[in-house]
C-alpha cells in the first residue's frame, strides 16, 4: 500500500534552515509529481511547493518562493524540502503528498487559481519556528 513517511522535522529559531524528508513506498514513485503541505495551528491544510516526476519543474506558493527548495532523489524514492530564512509563521505540520493518480478522485486545496489535487499524505512533521 502506499506509504508516505516524513521526519526531519523539530524546533528552529526564526531565520534558520531546515530540511524534512519524505520516504514514498507502494508505489512507482517516478511516475507521480509530489506535494508538500503544511497545517498550521487552528488553520486549515495549504498547499506549499510542488515538483514533477522528473523533478525538473517546481512550484511554490508566494509566502515561501525564494525560502523554500522542493527537490527529490528518484533512486531513493524521497522527496525534500529545504526551508531557509524560516519565520514564526512557518510553524506548522509539514505533509508530503502524492498527487491524485488520473482518473481518481482526492482533496483539492487551491492556491490562487490553481487547484493541487492530492490522494495520499503522510502523517507530517512538526516544525516550530521559535526564539
Amino acid at each position: 500500500q502506499v506509504q508516505l513517511v516524513e521526519s526531519g522535522g523539530g524546533l528552529v529559531q526564526p531565520g534558520g534552515t531546515l530540511r524534512v524528508s519524505c520516504a514514498a513506498s507502494g508505489f512507482p514513485f517516478t511516475n507521480f509529481w509530489m506535494y508538500w503541505l503544511r497545517q498550521a495551528p487552528g488553520k486549515g491544510l495549504e498547499w506549499i511547493s510542488a515538483i514533477n516526476n522528473e523533478g525538473s519543474r517546481t512550484w511554490y506558493r508566494d509566502s515561501v518562493k525564494g525560502r523554500f527548495t522542493i527537490s527529490r532523489d528518484n533512486a531513493k524514492n524521497t522527496l525534500y524540502l529545504e526551508m531557509n530564512g524560516l519565520k514564526i509563521e512557518d510553524t506548522a505540520v509539514y505533509y508530503c503528498a502524492r498527487r491524485a493518480a488520473m482518473g481518481t478522485r482526492g482533496t483539492k486545496l487551491r492556491d490562487g487559481n490553481t487547484v493541487y489535487e492530492f490522494d495520499y499524505k503522510g502523517q507530517g512533521t512538526q516544525v516550530t519556528v521559535a526564539s
